[in-house]
């Protein structure tokens, strides 16, 4: 990493997959961040283009970052294929726990177009991850040539049989204008999400330009917001002993009321009184009658109250920050194009 300025926050390391082969990752640091976001870029890119745009992000968005070339790209050894980038995202995220202490629960995973690959792959095997964000995803590597409507065993990051096992919130972002990957992508992986977070359609923008929008900065820091929120709120009604205790007693209060159905049952003795001291059939029947008609209101009164439903909604909170203006790198270099599409020639991964 010569090409880039040294900063005393940002860690430059080599981690090994279990491919054997040997990545590079950065290793952003920033103080008052609580979460950690891994960062799995596209085709068309490596961390000399994206090392700026990791370190704008981390710093507006108060978080730890982390990303990393796949295998065969920048300075990372092998050859690029799709399981490697699978060894790839597990180094990286194994470093994060191992060497930087993150947790699991703490953790964002990002995936750009082909990024979101290796995302959601990661992302579908771990069951408390915090959250995902997809940038411009693709569907499938077939579909996004082809608008194939089933899964071919040839196809890779099958991104659309995985989502359904993505269990914690998802953000997609995805310009309308995209086209490398079309719109629609990222809109029918939404609809898949399990647990859904307002998703962001860029107007105008296009497949490596959205860094570039003001809202594409201020609805990722309201969903950070909102993630670092919804953790509070759980941590709030579990270990708090006090606070259960009082709602404890709230329920409680709703339950006094119950008394007044048994005084409907009280007055049952007296009906059977009457009916010892009547002799006649036609009294009898009329008896019956009351105590059908008693029972009746005794029923009506003892009905269980409806079950309350309560739905856990992550609600976007809108942040009065200015709009950040981010510092991106070419992503449209050329030269890098032209070497990374040899990557997937089958396919013909140019620009994702």
């Amino acid at each position: 990493m010569t090409e880039v300025a040294e900063r005393e926050n940002v860690d430059v390391l080599k981690v090994k997959t279990k491919k054997g082969t040997e990545i590079v990752a950065v290793y952003v640091k920033n103080p008052m961040a609580k979460l950690t976001l891994l960062y799995s870029h596209g085709n068309a890119a490596d961390l000399g283009q994206m090392y700026e745009l990791f370190c704008e992000l981390s710093l507006h968005l108060r978080v730890n970052l982390m990303g990393y070339d796949y295998t065969g790209y920048g300075r990372s050894t092998g050859k690029p294929t799709e399981h490697n980038t699978y060894a790839d995202i597990e180094a990286a995220y194994r470093c994060l726990l191992e060497t930087y202490g993150a947790k699991e629960e703490d953790i964002i995973l990002y995936g750009q177009s082909v990024g979101s690959g290796p995302t959601l792959d990661l992302a579908s095997r771990l069951s408390r991850l915090r959250a995902v964000v997809l940038h411009s995803p693709i569907l499938s590597g077939l579909r996004v040539m082809y608008p194939v409507k089933r899964t071919y065993w040839f196809d890779i990051y099958k991104n659309i049989d995985k989502i359904t096992l993505v269990q914690c919130p998802v953000l997609v972002i995805h310009g309308t204008a995209d086209d490398v990957v079309d719109c629609s992508h990222g809109k029918e992986l939404w609809e898949l999400c399990v647990e859904k977070y307002e998703p962001l359609w860029v107007k105008g923008g296009n497949h490596c330009d959205l860094e570039l929008y003001p809202e594409y900065i201020r609805h990722l820091k309201k969903f950070i917001s909102a993630i670092e929120k919804s953790a509070r709120l759980k941590n709030l009604s579990g270990p708090l002993p006090d606070h259960g205790d009082k709602h404890r007693v709230s329920t409680d209060c709703r339950d006094k009321p119950r008394p007044s159905t048994d005084r409907v049952d009280q007055l049952r003795p007296s009906v059977d009184c009457r009916d010892k001291s009547r002799s006649s059939v036609d009294r009898r029947e009329k008896t019956k009658k009351n105590v059908e008609h008693v029972g009746k209101s005794t029923n009506a009164v003892d009905q269980p109250e409806k079950a309350r439903n309560s739905i856990d909604r992550y609600r976007s909170h809108d942040s009065s920050d200015p709009p950040v203006s981010m510092c991106v790198c070419d992503t449209h270099d050329k030269t890098r194009t032209k070497s990374r599409s040899q990557d997937f020639p089958s396919l013909g991964f140019m620009h994702l």
